[in-house]
């Protein structure tokens, strides 16, 4: 029973967080719109993200407390460098997108929900309480008209059936928004897989509204309610298909859409005046100012991630170097001195000359061993040949840390993305056993349209450094193909390693 009352209390906290996200939302936008064309963007856009990132820890609090469910502390962003570079570095933040996202959804189909819960259960309390006030009340169900107490007594078993009816319900719609919107506020959450629930939920909300007209009648009305809730739903799916950073094809079709949202709303007040076309100047100039900072975002990370890519070189043949001096050169060295003693003793003392040659041809496989294992790690010859789902898992086969392996490659992606995302699932295994203590890894392998993703999770201690030799390396190699690599290894909560290689389709 307490679970029910808190998925009421939830749903109908909608009421407060969605308002006051309605205000952030609406007070944002409008600031850095007018102030598009001046410095005073960058603290605009700067309190907007506090803003947004203060009502999402709101969020989160609430949802630890009356659901249970805890969707984690969200990774510190960059905050860019430079002035104007605090600009790109909002726009390229994906916590703040999936924190604008999520008020969006409690703002747009929360706040709608939150009444729908507060009269289904308040409908029901009213028909328990009817003995109390039928008399100052007219209450007509139908032909059933309640004049006294005998007929209001007969209500009170279909109120009390109805609240743990409406409670019911008001917990199954809290179960869906936990699966379909929570996801959004934690560290990885993930949008693709939330479509299919988001589209479910859209479906049903509009639904219940569209029977709720037919049975009252009146203007439509419910046409207020389908713009509001179809907007979320086709900005969701317009982030489905576009590349996980922040680019300006993913800014335009969200404006466009904004802008479409508008001109609805401008046919269901009737028309007159076209005041959609104020709207649409004000995001044409906001996505001309976006435009120039996430061009300027671009030239620093392609600064940034060409100065990484000649470091990752410059290392790997330090490496290289450093491996062929102590290993296999070592070994070549006490070979050919075995051979010269072995050659010095053949004419006086064939047996010992017998032992020297059996020692070199055995440092001759050890240096042929060392070769092999470095040769593996400049580039495995089965990723050339077979592919990176074989190379995969002959990795795991001699990981001493059992490893499950998901892959789903249907297209080959480009040689070097798939040496990057080799490497990038080498390195996390390896730690996962000599630093984090795991007992199990699971490896996913996917291809989207535009991108391969290798997602690492351990469950070991955690904790693991971000800007430790390893992952700078591995981060480096992934931003010299212009992808992006992402930790997430709080103390204790295991480490997940997710890397994003852009690909052709």
């Amino acid at each position: 029973m307490k679970k029910l009352w808190h998925s009421l209390l939830y749903l109908a906290s909608a009421l407060v967080t969605g308002t006051l996200g309605f205000g952030v939302l609406l007070a944002g936008w409008l600031a850095v719109g007018l102030l598009a064309l001046t410095p005073l963007v960058v603290p605009a856009l700067i309190a907007f993200r506090w803003a947004i990132g203060a009502l999402a820890g709101l969020e989160r609090r609430l949802a630890r407390g009356l659901l249970g469910v805890d969707p984690g502390p969200q990774p510190r962003t960059s905050g860019g460098a430079g002035y104007w570079g605090r600009t790109g570095a909002v726009l390229g933040d994906r916590v703040f997108w999936r924190q604008h996202g999520f008020v969006l959804l409690r703002t747009l189909v929360g706040w709608p929900v939150a009444v729908g819960a507060v009269s289904l259960v308040g409908s029901a309390l009213w028909l328990v309480g009817l003995p109390i006030y039928y008399r100052w009340v007219d209450q007509d169900f139908g032909l059933f008209h309640v004049d006294t107490v005998g007929r209001a007594l007969l209500v009170v078993p279909v109120g009390i059936a109805g609240f743990f009816v409406a409670l019911l319900l008001v917990h199954a719609v809290a179960r869906a928004w936990q699966s379909a919107a929570l996801p959004l506020l934690t560290p990885s959450g993930g949008r693709r897989r939330l479509l299919i629930p988001h589209l479910v939920a859209t479906v049903v909300a509009d639904a219940v509204v569209l029977i709720v007209w037919g049975t009252t009648g009146g203007s439509f009305w419910p046409g207020w309610v389908l713009a509001s809730t179809v907007l979320p739903l086709a900005v969701h799916a317009w982030l489905e298909r576009s590349p996980r950073r922040a680019s300006l094809p993913l800014l335009g079709g969200a404006f466009a859409l904004v802008e479409v949202y508008l001109v609805v709303l401008w046919g269901l007040a009737g028309g007159g005046t076209f005041w959609p076309v104020w709207p649409a100047l004000g995001l044409g100039i906001a996505f001309a100012v976006l435009a120039l900072g996430l061009r300027q975002r671009r030239i620093g990370v392609l600064e940034k991630t060409r100065a990484g890519a000649v470091d990752v070189q410059d290392t790997e043949l330090r490496r290289i170097e450093r491996d062929l001096h102590d290993g296999a050169q070592a070994r070549l060295v006490a070979l050919g001195m075995s051979l010269g003693m072995a050659e010095q003793k053949l004419a006086g003392d064939p047996s010992a000359a017998a032992v020297l040659v059996a020692e070199a041809r055995e440092g001759v496989e050890e240096a042929l061993r060392e070769l092999r294992d470095l040769a593996r790690g400049i580039h495995p010859p089965v990723l050339t040949d077979r592919g990176l789902e074989a190379a995969l898992a002959a990795l795991t086969d001699r990981s001493a840390v059992p490893v499950h392996l998901e892959a789903d490659v249907a297209e080959r992606p480009p040689a070097a993305v798939e040496t990057a995302a080799y490497f990038v699932a080498a390195e996390a295994i390896a730690n996962a056993g000599k630093h984090a203590g795991a007992s199990r890894v699971d490896v996913r392998l996917a291809r989207t349209p535009g991108s391969l993703v290798v997602e690492v999770r351990d469950d070991g201690r955690g904790g693991a450094d971000p800007a430790g030799a390893g992952l700078t390396g591995l981060r480096h190699r992934v931003e010299a193909l212009d992808g992006t690599l992402e930790l997430e290894s709080p103390s204790g909560g295991g480490t997940t390693l997710r890397a994003e290689l852009p690909c052709a389709s």
